[in-house]
């Protein structure tokens, strides 16, 4: 059998915009052609992105897919000897389904329907999409080509049926988002099917931000030894030949895995650009602090959209040190961003006088603090209705476990760019950052973490040290680890039942809170919904 190539298209396509995605395929299949591939593979759901949640229950939705897949199978008949596989709902006998189908010669010649619908995590296909049963192979000169779809690949089923039908390779279209080892778990259950069937495959993934998700692209193919033979970059956009000869994929470039700082920082960098730019938003603005997780989301958001488009406005209280003060702007005129300053003291004097009956005789807590907080966010909104860019917040992933944090005040804004971030991490990520260029100053690295909402306030003097909250965190929220095992692990007893006491109460707040983006197994958002009204106490 002759050899060929096989172009992968690792694509962003943008959620519901069916022209700009289908032009995207165009381009992509004018380019294997013209580079002599004889089949394109393109992402799960190329031609809506991925998920379309509930756009798949509006009948104006699937209307518009069915033209737009009749349409690229007309565009692409130019293209005699290519075939080009793209992803779309479609509503068959069985009901709407997610397909894969092959564009050759102006028609669909064949169509693979997705068999293993994920109902976990993020996902809840099964909500929309009724599952296939059968194989799909096709010929590519003379090769038979078995089609199977993303979660299909994780279980041994639909390509030992692939195999059974007379497939001598396998291609898997995917919208598989990153989380943290998600690169490592891919290959290992990738490996074993190739060990199963014997058969080489490829395999391509779509990249980019979608709402909290976020795509990471990293597309491979294994050869029929199970060794990894291609593998393309991380995080951005890329296209890419594999040669298919004596029935097995030829080594080409391998692209190195990046450390664990390194993917984690793009993938925040490439979410927050996605999230604004495909929403429209102009720009950016950030209240900066002087501490350490509003010098990161600074760094991430001038490196996603420029600094042209980003805004930072410090809003000092009475209680803020000299040093977040000239930390802050030199963080600013690092990066060269605007720079504003805002006194809050004054306002927070009006506050207090009109409050002055009501808070008579009553000691000062937290309301006073929580006031402050909410001052800043009202700023901050202010500024973003009148200029259109959205306000980033900075709150971590530590935080908004344990309630550390003011509705209305820094929750506030559109987009929680480390919202998934433990704090540890978010020390980790600074250092990766200032390892490329130093923006972040040291001082911020390296003093106590804290709100500067009353006088000489530590954010250790409400909370266990980051390093145990962190770790706790991670073993009850992201693990499912009960609290007894947890305990015997050798964290005190007051620790864990402080630390998953404030997970729940603080559910309510999280609720509230803007999206950002996930990297973790298991983020506050789409894969945690516990209920708000729950007596349940372990």
């Amino acid at each position: 059998m002759p050899p060929f190539f096989i172009a992968l298209s690792q694509s962003n396509p943008v959620l519901g915009d069916l022209p700009g995605n289908v032009a995207l395929i165009l381009k992509a299949a004018e380019r294997a052609h013209n580079e002599g591939a004889k089949l394109l593979l393109t992402p799960e759901l190329s031609v809506t992105g991925y998920p379309p949640e509930d756009l798949l229950l509006r009948e104006a939705f699937i209307q518009s897919v069915e033209a737009q897949v009749a349409f690229l199978a007309k565009q692409l008949a130019v293209y005699s000897d290519l075939r080009v596989i793209v992803g779309y709902p479609s509503r068959t006998h069985d009901g709407l389904q997610n397909v894969a189908g092959v564009l050759y010669r102006g028609e669909v010649i064949a169509t693979y329907a997705k068999q293993k619908l994920p109902n976990h995590e993020v996902f809840d296909e099964v909500r929309y999409f009724t599952p296939g049963n059968d194989a799909c192979i096709f010929d590519v000169d003379g090769t038979k080509v078995g089609l199977i779809i993303c979660e299909d690949a994780w279980h041994s089923a639909p390509a030992a049926q692939a195999k059974h039908a007379g497939a001598e390779l396998l291609v898997i279209p995917n919208a598989s988002p990153y989380h943290l080892e998600k690169q490592s778990l891919r290959t290992d259950i990738l490996r074993s099917r190739v060990l199963e069937t014997g058969l080489p495959l490829v395999y391509v993934n779509a990249v980019g931000g979608q709402d909290e998700l976020v795509f990471d692209g990293a597309s491979f193919a294994f050869n029929q030894s199970a060794d990894l033979a291609v593998v393309l970059p991380q995080f951005e956009e890329a296209f890419q030949l594999v040669r298919f000869i004596d029935q097995d994929i030829e080594v080409g470039e391998i692209v190195a895995q990046q450390p664990i700082e390194a993917q984690v920082y793009k993938a925040l960098v490439l979410g927050v650009k996605d999230y604004i730019v495909k929403n429209g938003f102009p720009g950016a603005i950030i209240g900066l602090s002087g501490g350490v997780d509003s010098a990161l989301v600074l760094a991430i958001a001038v490196d996603a959209l420029g600094a042209d488009k980003v805004r930072a406005v410090m809003m000092p209280s009475r209680y803020t040190a000299d040093i977040s003060w000239i930390d802050a702007k030199e963080m600013a005129d690092n990066l060269s961003v605007q720079y504003d300053e805002i006194a809050i003291a004054p306002m927070f004097e009006a506050f207090e006088h009109s409050l002055a009956n009501e808070f008579k005789n009553l000691p000062i807590d937290a309301t006073e603090e929580n006031i402050q907080a909410r001052i800043r966010g009202t700023l901050l909104m202010a500024m973003s209705n009148k200029s259109g860019r959205i306000v980033l917040t900075t709150g971590n992933k530590s935080e908004m476990a344990v309630g550390y944090c003011t509705l209305y005040g820094d929750m506030a804004g559109g987009f929680a760019v480390i919202k998934d971030i433990a704090k540890t991490l978010v020390y980790k990520l600074c250092a990766y950052r200032n390892s490329l260029s130093h923006v972040i100053p040291e001082r911020i690295l390296t003093r106590a973490p804290s709100a500067e909402l009353r006088p000489d306030q530590k954010d250790q003097d409400s909370l266990p040290a980051y390093e145990i909250l962190d770790a706790i965190l991670a073993k009850y929220m992201e693990q499912d680890q009960s609290i007894e095992s947890i305990i015997a692990e050798g964290f005190k007893a007051e620790d864990v039942e402080k630390v998953t006491r404030l997970i729940k109460i603080n559910e309510y707040k999280r609720r509230q809170s803007p999206i950002g983006v996930r990297i973790t197994q298991r983020a506050f958002g789409r894969d945690w919904r516990y209920p708000i009204t729950n007596k349940f106490r372990a």
